[in-house]
């Protein structure tokens, strides 16, 4: 035997181990030594949604919500700046709420050009600009009309979608769910599968959470019942407060006149607990806040001594406390009537961190464990039908070297499996397809070689000039017919979606496999044969 034929039998071992290794966890899920998940992977290949149910939802993200929360942290940095600079002003706010528009105005227009200086040299308002032009009041007043540039709408809009796509995934990791998938879908749009999945009313109460928490203070000042009829005064806001009582189960809500402007938010939050009520036992949840947010805390209490606050989640007062004295510990809680339960994913949700942006679910599929069987069932089917048919009509054309053919075959499935298990791709049942294509095309390989050798055969050349000749003349047919395939196969995987990306996969592990079966294995059998004299023709 020679040392070129003994390197080659040796790549094609090392090739099987690799792939026997990743599949090991998939063939002996629950038979596997400690030793081996330690020092090896423990990750099993991967089945989607098609083939063993779950949920699918598909989300759209309300990214403009995005730059509105992001205005009202301008609102607050611009407060503490001129605070700081002391340039007085008589009002800083959203000048509507629906758009990302600030108004700021001065007491005096004498402090215009320390204004603009500000706003020049201050590197958080580097992505402001006047919105509209100034103008002077009669009184000398002076009032700006601010706004964020274009380039910094649309990066605060593409960080949100990124940033809700995070957030979902953190929270469905809490949840337990194996294998998920949440990825980009389009512009503003989130996609999630979740196979396996059985209480899909509870993922989607989780997931829909946008997990808001603000800290608003109640607007004692004017009358609920005026803004009631007449709308809320500027600067506030109407919210409800939900209240279940725990004997009868009714649900009763109270109208409140809360302060529009947050003056804490769910960003400072360092943890979150359920907590029982000492006294009635009912759940609850306890937050600590980071050191920032505590001092902003103890600030906000300190100077707020006897009125409400407002604990606001997703626009929805959960408690509207009295503020007794100053908290200098950064612990506040949130008590609503909640069951055990909906305390729990209420903590996954702010410890996941809350959404940028609202979102709404624009699709929502489920599909059964049972019809998941089915489909696998079916798929393995096509897969052994197909394969038994490639099988048979091989021996029968090729005879031995039909034989030869299928040993390469079956090592190409092998192969297949290994490979999506290695890179932690998804077995879809359009990926099952894409194996059975590949069925096909890989015995193809083997037929243009196996033709060529004949023809070699005829021209009275011997065995091992044939079997040379044969391979030497096929392969740049076999590699341009399997690259324009490859090229085709990675640009489904690249611009298609769901089904396509599933058949794409598939059918780009099978081409580089079957080159490889077809040309490098088919060719070390034949090499060893006539290496060691087994055969003094060839059979085909």
């Amino acid at each position: 035997m020679t040392k070129s034929l003994k390197w080659r039998i040796l790549v094609i071992l090392a090739t099987m181990l690799v792939s026997f290794a990743y599949l090991m966890p998939t063939l002996f899920k629950d038979q596997l030594p400690e030793w081996w998940t330690k020092y090896f992977t423990s990750e099993t290949l991967h089945v989607g949604l098609d083939l063993q149910g779950g949920a699918h939802f598909r989300l759209g993200v309300e990214a403009g919500e995005a730059i509105k929360n992001s205005a009202d942290r301008v609102v607050e940095e611009l407060e503490n700046a001129l605070k700081e600079k002391k340039i007085r002003f008589l009002e800083i706010a959203r000048a509507d709420i629906e758009t990302s528009e600030v108004v700021v105005e001065l007491l005096s227009g004498n402090d215009d050009k320390e204004f603009q200086t500000m706003l020049s040299e201050e590197y958080m308002f580097a992505d402001l600009r006047l919105f509209n032009e100034k103008t002077v009041r009669d009184s000398g007043k002076i009032k700006y009309f601010l706004d964020f540039t274009p380039e910094k709408k649309k990066s605060i809009r593409k960080n949100a979608i990124n940033q809700a796509i995070e957030t979902i995934r953190n929270r469905i990791d809490k949840f337990g769910v194996s294998e998920p998938l949440v990825q980009k879908y389009g512009e503003e749009e989130i996609l999630i599968q979740l196979p396996g999945l059985k209480d899909i009313k509870r993922a989607k109460d989780l997931i829909g959470k946008t997990a808001q928490l603000q800290f608003k203070l109640l607007d004692e000042v004017n009358s609920l019942n005026d803004a009631l009829k007449n709308g809320p005064p500027r600067g506030s806001e109407i919210l409800t407060k939900k209240m279940v009582d725990s004997r009868t189960g009714v649900t009763t809500s109270e109208k409140m006149l809360v302060k529009s402007r947050a003056l804490l938010t769910g960003e400072y939050l360092k943890d979150a607990n359920v907590r029982l009520d000492s006294q009635t036992g009912a759940p609850g949840v306890l937050m600590d806040l980071d050191s920032k947010g505590a001092k902003i805390f103890a600030k906000l209490t300190g100077e707020n001594v006897g009125k409400r606050l407002a604990i606001v989640l997703d626009n929805n007062v959960y408690s509207a406390p009295v503020i007794r004295e100053q908290i200098p510990n950064g612990s506040a809680s949130i008590s609503g009537n909640f069951t055990l339960e909906e305390a729990k994913d209420l903590v996954i949700v702010l410890k996941a961190g809350s959404l940028p942006a609202p979102i709404t679910f624009l699709e929502e599929r489920s599909v059964g464990a049972s019809l998941g069987d089915d489909l696998i069932r079916q798929g393995k089917n096509s897969l052994v039908i197909g394969g038994f048919l490639v099988i048979v009509f091989m021996i029968i054309y090729y005879k031995f070297s039909g034989i030869i053919a299928n040993m390469a075959l079956i090592l190409n499935i092998f192969l297949i499996f290994g490979g999506l298990a290695a890179f932690g791709a998804t077995l879809t049942l359009p990926g099952l397809a894409g194996i059975v294509l590949t069925i096909g095309m890989a015995v193809d390989a083997n037929v243009l070689v196996f033709e060529r050798i004949r023809e070699e055969k005829l021209l009275g050349k011997t065995p091992r000039a044939s079997v040379d000749a044969g391979f030497k003349k096929a392969l740049s047919c076999i590699l341009d017919a399997n690259i324009t395939t490859l090229v085709s196969g990675v640009i489904l995987f690249q611009f298609g979606t769901g089904p396509v990306k599933g058949f794409a996969v598939t059918l780009c592990l099978g081409i580089i496999a079957s080159v490889f079966t077809s040309v490098f294995v088919s060719r070390v059998i034949f090499d060893y044969l006539l290496d060691r004299k087994i055969f003094k023709e060839i059979s085909i």
